[in-house]
């Protein structure tokens, strides 16, 4: 019996089956919708309870529906064993075409990710998201200011509003260091899934951790830095011309602390 083969990178399955035009018009030309985005090893993932509760959150809030986590773990499963992938960069996206009652699923597999670990240098730039705590795709604002920071230098941008508090990253949170706790912006922003695990094992970790208005002329009572998305955890080393140090103990402490986290089976 012959093994099929694998299907390419990237990959995408709509409700279990591999996309066809139809689907991929759906995507092109109807992106209202939300998405979660997750790192899987040997077909697992940290956090999968967050991005499945994520998922039916966001299908309430945008759709008044709610989104079965069991299904999604089916969809995932399925669209991975098609790529022929155990390791992989996976997103599942949520929308709703005109006319339809029900929610489509669309998963997408790539090859697996992991942040560069090099300091990051980042520009400020004026933009608040709109319901930032909803992750979704199309987002202009934040590649356009993303690629306004590259063209002047910098690796990034941070998103900070009308008075200067800092709020998030273009597709990151920010955390700060001040020397004794980790200082989360108290500023809407999207929760993402590996700021919200790094909290959950802050306390096995002996790291304390805050919430607190951050703002851009505050920036020199922090020692430190760091950003944080999906694939990874990075230093900051400068925000404009506010440097910081790039402690490399206290990012020790954090991959530890990310390392605790607990691997999910799909």
């Amino acid at each position: 019996m012959t093994t099929p083969a694998a299907a390419p990178f990237p990959y995408a399955e709509f409700d279990g089956h591999p996309a066809t035009e139809d689907d991929l018009r759906t995507a092109v030309f109807f992106n209202y919708g939300h998405f979660t985005a997750m790192q899987v090893r040997a077909g697992r993932v940290r956090g999968l309870g967050l991005h499945l509760d994520r998922l039916d959150s966001a299908n309430r809030a945008l759709f008044e529906l709610p989104l079965d986590g069991e299904r999604v773990r089916e969809l995932i499963r399925h669209a991975l064993g098609s790529a022929g992938a155990v390791d992989a960069s996976v997103r599942v996206h949520g929308f709703l075409p005109p006319g339809d009652s029900a929610t489509t699923v669309m998963v997408t597999v790539r090859g697996p990710a992991r942040m560069p670990t090099d300091p990051k240098s980042m520009m400020s730039v004026p933009y608040a998201r709109t319901l930032p705590h909803l992750k979704r795709p199309g987002e202009f604002g934040q590649t356009y200011y993303a690629n306004l920071a590259s063209r002047a230098g910098f690796d990034d941008a941070v998103l900070t509003l009308p008075d200067g508090s800092v709020a998030e990253g273009t597709f990151t949170n920010i955390g700060f260091w001040d020397g004794d706790s980790v200082v989360w912006p108290q500023a809407p922003a999207l929760r993402g899934i590996t700021m919200a695990l790094l909290e959950q094992e802050f306390s096995g970790a002996r790291i304390r951790s805050r919430h607190r208005p951050v703002t851009l002329d505050g920036l020199g009572s922090y020692r430190s830095a760091f950003v944080t998305n999906s694939q990874g955890i990075a230093p900051v080393r400068r925000i404009d011309e506010a440097a910081f140090t790039v402690d490399e103990e206290l990012m020790k402490r954090l991959d530890a602390a990310y390392e605790r986290a607990p691997w999910d089976t799909i």
